[in-house]
């Protein structure tokens, strides 16, 4: 499927990245069952909400940076090279594909990233890491210093808006493919699980690489359920 395809999308979730170390989120043992979610609207009415979002991001920004790509990554990076990647779509936040070498503009971040902070206010971007130093200093929850208005991680909180750029980036992706990639996704998030099905009725083969089920493997052209870097290494050589 992969020499026969001109135009592939590929489209990862958290288990791509849970094979480089990085935690997933949903879990019965992931992020969100250990913390306290923070909706959006509660992050901009409270303070104390304020300071245990940047609680948990701070908590989790180390292993992230620190995290290396994996063959998964480098399977969509050999294919771009080879000139047959339109684009990669991700739910992911932690800049692994930009580190592996993809790049920039071929990814749609949907769910942000946090390697960057932005203010709420102004949109001033300070790196994750300056914040970090700054809530290490004692600001809890750090403000910006051009306006102070609230400095936030450029992730999509619960109850925030996605990118409508990115949304239209990654329907138009979805919309032109030939044969679409999607790994380490359970697929049943939305609108992000809407993809592989329009690139399907859009004419496309649909490939699904997850280590479990998920609830579109009946429409798929090939479904392995298998571990992401494992099943793509003998694509790299």
């Amino acid at each position: 499927m992969v020499n026969e395809a001109k135009r592939i999308v590929g489209f990862s979730g958290a288990g791509i990245s849970t094979e480089s170390g990085i935690p997933d989120f949903r879990s019965p043992n992931g992020i969100w069952a250990k913390n306290r979610t923070v909706m959006f609207q509660e992050f901009m009415a409270s303070y104390d909400d304020r300071v245990e979002y940047w609680r948990q991001k701070v908590a989790i920004w180390p292993e992230m940076k620190k995290a290396i790509p994996n063959d998964g990554h480098h399977f969509f990076v050999k294919i771009d090279k080879e000139g047959k990647l339109l684009g990669l779509i991700t739910q992911n936040i932690d800049n692994m594909h930009q580190k592996s070498g993809l790049r920039e503009n071929k990814i749609v971040e949907l769910h942000g990233t946090l390697k960057n902070v932005v203010c709420l206010s102004c949109g001033v971007k300070i790196s994750m890491d300056e914040a970090l130093k700054r809530v290490e200093a004692g600001e809890l929850a750090p403000q910006c210093l051009i306006c102070g208005g609230f400095l936030k991680p450029a992730t999509v909180s619960f109850g925030q808006s996605l990118s409508e750029n990115d949304l239209t980036y990654a329907f138009n992706l979805c919309s032109e493919c030939d044969l679409f990639i999607a790994v380490g996704s359970s697929l049943v998030v939305q609108p992000a699980a809407g993809f592989p099905v329009l690139a399907k009725n859009n004419g496309a083969k649909l490939v699904i690489i997850n280590r479990t089920e998920t609830c579109l493997d009946s429409i798929a052209d090939l479904v392995i359920h298998d571990g992401i870097g494992k099943t793509l290494q003998a694509l790299l050589s």
